[in-house]
């Protein structure tokens, strides 16, 4: 991944992160799988991890440790109607910006 594209993300990840959730409750490895299948090969699973300590710590998420057949036990983080809520803002700021950026690229061509 190319070093603008890894800025990019940095900027986006927990957005994308939280539409994850939004689909269904997962645990860390399952996040980092799903970005993967989503073409995100180059994120680091450390990266994904701080990243949920951060929604935790301000409340996005709701987190349940599960028993796991191999070692401790899992959390898994779901969603909560805060969450749900900074999802809503980040859509919306996607799309402003996203509606700005294809705006100026056709003005460009």
């Amino acid at each position: 991944m190319g070093k603008q594209m890894t800025e990019m993300l940095k900027g986006t990840l927990e957005g994308i992160v939280l539409a994850i959730l939004a689909t269904r409750p997962a645990y860390g490895y399952e996040i980092t799988t799903r970005l993967r299948d989503q073409g995100f090969a180059d994120i680091a699973e450390g990266t994904v991890y701080a990243l949920l300590v951060r929604i935790e710590q301000r409340g996005l998420v709701d987190v349940e440790k599960v028993p796991s057949e191999k070692g401790p036990p899992r959390k898994v983080y779901s969603l909560n109607a805060v969450g749900t809520r900074e999802l809503e803002e980040f859509w919306r700021t996607w799309s402003f910006l996203a509606e700005r950026i294809e705006q100026l690229h056709q003005e460009g061509n």
